[in-house]
């Protein structure tokens, strides 16, 4: 079992259509794949058509001692695609892996029981530094951060290597540029330069009206519009990242 967190300390820069799509292709080649929405907004939870909702005790059940994840996990509209939905409880999730114990483990342990239910789990992160955050660092194989070409996501960017440079044991990072809009200039030259940096996948997600659609679509772009530009890229992103997991 892989495990990816798709994440970043900056909002609003694609994580969650990153983990959504990348899901998606992923069932397309086979594979058995979990996403667990880790983000209270619960932006993957809405798009893949799961209620915003927890069994039982919320977050404070979802990490307990005597937790199994298998209880909150529910199937999608996707063949193959099963998702651990997000509910607002999770905006006390840092509390309860505080109070816990083990609280950077804890999302790990909680895994290991599936290793042999999934090929690829997904991990939806929170924005920002929190423990939850940091729990799916030591949980993950990968960190994918999706990064806008700006000049205070590349800011973002070097923060974030410097963070999981200091874990131990800790994800490889592997970033892309995500929204691109290749009519502005400036966001061309900082798309081309972070292309140049050795953790950067090459492909490149559009910012694109088909992944603005995913909202009242309600799915992946790669279901309602297969043909469109942003499904292409989505799927190049996910055959880069798979030779990397896999080599």
């Amino acid at each position: 079992m892989k495990i990816i967190a798709s994440g970043s300390i900056k909002g609003g820069v694609g994580k969650t259509a990153s983990a959504v799509n990348l899901a998606a292709e992923a069932t397309r080649w086979g594979a058995r794949v979990l996403v667990w929405d880790l983000d209270p907004q619960g932006s993957a939870t809405y798009l893949l058509r799961v209620e915003h909702r927890l069994a039982g005790r919320g977050a404070r059940g979802l990490i307990a001692a005597d937790a199994t994840l298998g209880r909150h996990v529910r199937a999608t509209t996707v063949d193959g695609l099963h998702l651990l939905p997000s509910d607002r409880s999770l905006r006390f999730l840092d509390l309860h892996l505080d109070a816990g114990g083990e609280r950077h483990r804890r999302l790990a342990d909680l895994l290991r029981p599936l290793h042999d239910a999934y090929d690829v789990v997904i991990l939806d992160c929170p924005a920002g530094a929190s423990l939850a955050f940091e729990g799916a660092l030591r949980a993950s194989d990968v960190l994918l951060v999706p990064v806008i070409p700006s000049t205070l996501a590349v800011v973002t960017l070097t923060q974030l290597e410097e963070l999981v440079a200091a874990r131990a044991p800790r994800p490889e990072l592997l970033a892309h540029v995500s929204m691109l809009d290749r009519r502005k200039p400036l966001q061309r030259q900082i798309a081309d330069s972070l292309l140049e940096r050795p953790d950067m996948l090459t492909a490149v997600i559009p910012n694109s009206t088909a992944v603005e659609q995913m909202g009242p679509e309600r799915g992946p772009v790669t279901s309602f519009s297969p043909g469109s530009v942003a499904a292409r890229a989505y799927r190049a992103l996910w055959r880069e990242l798979s030779d990397r997991l896999w080599s």
